[in-house]
């Protein structure tokens, strides 16, 4: 399988950005829902904190990265056939998704630097506290970061929902692409698609 994208597949650079960042992104989202939980003698009051935050830095790394691929690699062309509004609707909520990653990654910044001390990335490296002592910056930012998270997971919800609808209503390549599989349609019935692992060229 080749790095960059074709016209008609994935390459494996962006295959394995996405599987990596997906569960990575809804697992860091129900870990800082589960800290805020937690009360002030829960062993996992500052641990659970600065693990979301780690992981929200790598996180915001790889998004830069992704973004910058996709500008350099454009996604393949559309196999599906559905009508073009839905393409829109589809292209729409990708950038949505990434608009509100990174609206969603500042705010965390900015929360966790309010009080002027650098986030620590699992003790390898730290990032220091640029922008502080804006008023009210740590409960502001807070609001933002959970309303704005929210609305990510939705969208994430949305998109899933929509995959498993070209999966199994509209019997097309959209997700199997995602999967690094290869796609061929069938001689005898064009409805129904065969497939075959694409582990090489």
């Amino acid at each position: 399988m080749q790095a960059k994208n074709s016209s008609s597949s994935y390459g494996w650079v962006a295959i394995t950005l996405h599987w990596i960042m997906a569960p990575a992104v809804v697992g860091t989202f129900i870990l800082g829902w589960w800290m805020r939980q937690l009360s002030y003698y829960d062993p996992w009051y500052r641990q659970a904190p600065e693990i979301h935050k780690g992981v929200g830095i790598i996180l915001f790394a790889l998004l830069l990265f992704r973004l910058v691929w996709r500008l350099a690699n454009p996604s393949p062309a559309d196999s599906s056939k559905t009508p073009n509004w839905q393409g829109f609707v589809a292209a729409a909520t990708h950038g949505l998704i990434y608009l509100l990653l990174l609206a969603i990654m500042v705010s965390g910044y900015l929360i966790s630097t309010a009080d002027g001390r650098p986030i620590d990335i699992f003790g390898i490296a730290s990032i220091p506290a640029t922008l502080k002592g804006i008023p009210n910056q740590e409960d502001i930012a807070g609001s933002i970061h959970e309303i704005l998270a929210w609305g990510l997971i939705g969208l994430v919800v949305l998109h899933v929902l929509a995959a498993l609808k070209h999966h199994f209503i509209d019997r097309d390549a959209t997700l199997l692409r995602m999967l690094g599989i290869r796609v061929k349609s069938s001689t005898k019935d064009p409805s129904h698609l065969q497939t075959t692992l694409s582990t090489t060229k």
